[in-house]
């Protein structure tokens, strides 16, 4: 049986930061449902995970107000996120999320984590979920955004299947006190509370 490189880890993803390779951009539609899941940050501290380029961690730092970290397993990702800081802004951990010490994270727990395009990734969704919610302050908000597999238009099969499973998203949703979804375009975004 030949061994395959987890797409949660570094081995998967700093090659493709490394070499150039972009993902999708925030829009305003996207802003406008964090505005209104999410609310103003207040100082209070936010984990961006699987941070890329940091567009998602700067928003919430300079637009939502969060006292905001971002963490990614690619020190390419990191060094693209870090360069597109002009003043105080997110700090920035590159750190596995699914298998590092979360004691080393600046703060114990968050008032709000993020996981944008990231989740379909996880090879372990069940233990990524289970870290996640001990990041977690009570009353905060685990703000997912991801894809769901069928809803691209396309001929190509491999693309039309981007994205969650239903059974995937049955998952992510099971176990937290408060859902609330929106659609956008091919995405669903989530607002979970414990």
């Amino acid at each position: 049986m030949p061994l395959t490189t987890s797409t949660a880890g570094p081995a998967y993803w700093e090659p493709l930061w490394a070499a150039g390779r972009r993902y999708r951009r925030l829009c305003e539609a996207e802003k406008r449902l964090m505005a209104e899941h999410l609310g103003p940050g207040g100082g209070r501290p936010a984990l961006d995970v699987g941070s890329g380029d940091g567009s998602l961690a700067r928003h919430l730092h300079h637009e939502l107000g969060y006292r905001t970290t971002g963490v990614d397993c690619s020190p390419s990702a990191l060094a693209l996120a870090a360069a597109q800081d002009t003043g105080p802004g997110p700090a920035w951990r590159c750190a596995d999320i699914t298998t590092d010490d979360l004691s080393a994270l600046p703060d114990a727990a968050y008032a709000l984590v993020t996981c944008r395009l990231v989740y379909r990734w996880m090879d372990d969704k069940p233990g990524f979920l289970d870290r996640v919610r001990r990041l977690l302050a009570p009353g905060g908000t685990f703000w997912v955004v991801t894809g769901l597999a069928g809803r691209r238009t396309t001929t190509d099969p491999a693309r039309r299947e981007l994205g969650i499973s239903p059974a995937d998203a049955e998952l992510l949703a099971t176990g937290w006190s408060v859902v609330r979804t929106a659609d956008l375009d091919v995405l669903r975004c989530y607002a979970l509370r414990p």
